[in-house]
């Protein structure tokens, strides 16, 4: 598998980064998971948006959908328009929250944006899309959030979505060949339950699950330091672990 980190600013953009947004490819198949603020025009660097597959957003809030928007106009209006409905996976009401947030009512928008995306909501389980083998389940975050394991011929991404500490990243994370984890929180602080990670919480999950590598992302930069969360997860991590950064490509 290839993931291309498009995305991985958390809650708002960055100076030099978009929200959220992840492209998995394995066999020809491309996925692209979450599609937050300003993670379009980043994609475009590495792909025609045309030809991403299929997207999962893994939770409703804005930092992980919100292109989603933007991308409708790009697809409903290109050249070659009309194009198939890509699959939209995303928690229960994923279309009706992306249909309020693009606005669009006119005589010229389909009012359901049925035309673009095939809306699909998730539930906890296992599925294929193409060649990839998707297992989702529920995380802890206030609204409907889930975290993912992708798997193709013997590789594995886990990715935590918005979380706090919860079994399921465990059973997600298990003996993953790479663990995406968010870290927007730093030890000592008054962090509210439930929300999110701290550095020092991803690097235990990267060692109870057996993960061989560790890569951290949705750092709230004006609020914490790429420095500090690192070190956090590297004493709780004995194996390579990175803070990434938009256009970084791995390969396992």
């Amino acid at each position: 598998m290839k993931l291309t980190v498009i995305g991985c600013a958390g809650s708002f953009p960055a100076p030099d980064t978009p929200c959220s947004a992840y492209l998995v490819e394995a066999g020809g198949y491309r996925l692209l998971i979450d599609f937050g603020t300003g993670s379009l025009g980043e994609l475009q660097k590495h792909l025609d948006p045309h030809l991403v597959d299929a997207v999962i957003v893994t939770h409703l809030h804005a930092d992980h959908f919100f292109d989603a928007c933007a991308y409708a106009v790009m697809r409903r209006y290109a050249p070659e328009a009309p194009k198939e409905p890509l699959p939209m996976y995303g928690p229960a009401g994923v279309g009706e929250r992306i249909v309020a947030a693009y606005g669009g009512q006119g005589e010229l928008c389909h009012p359901s944006l049925r035309d673009v995306y095939d809306f699909r909501e998730l539930a906890p389980g296992s599925f294929d899309l193409g060649p990839l083998s998707i297992t989702v389940d529920r995380v802890a975050h206030p609204v409907e959030t889930y975290g993912i394991r992708v798997e193709h011929a013997g590789s594995s991404l886990a990715y935590t979505s918005d979380s706090g500490p919860c079994q399921a990243l465990e059973t997600l994370a298990a003996h993953c060949d790479v663990l995406l984890a968010e870290a927007s929180y730093i030890e000592g602080r008054e962090n509210p339950k439930d929300v999110h990670l701290t550095g020092k919480e991803a690097g235990e999950y990267a060692t109870k699950t057996g993960a061989g590598r560790l890569l951290l992302t949705h750092l709230v930069e004006p609020w914490n330091s790429r420095e500090a969360t690192l070190a956090e997860a590297k004493a709780a991590y004995t194996g390579p672990v990175d803070v990434v950064r938009p256009g970084q490509v791995f390969e396992f």
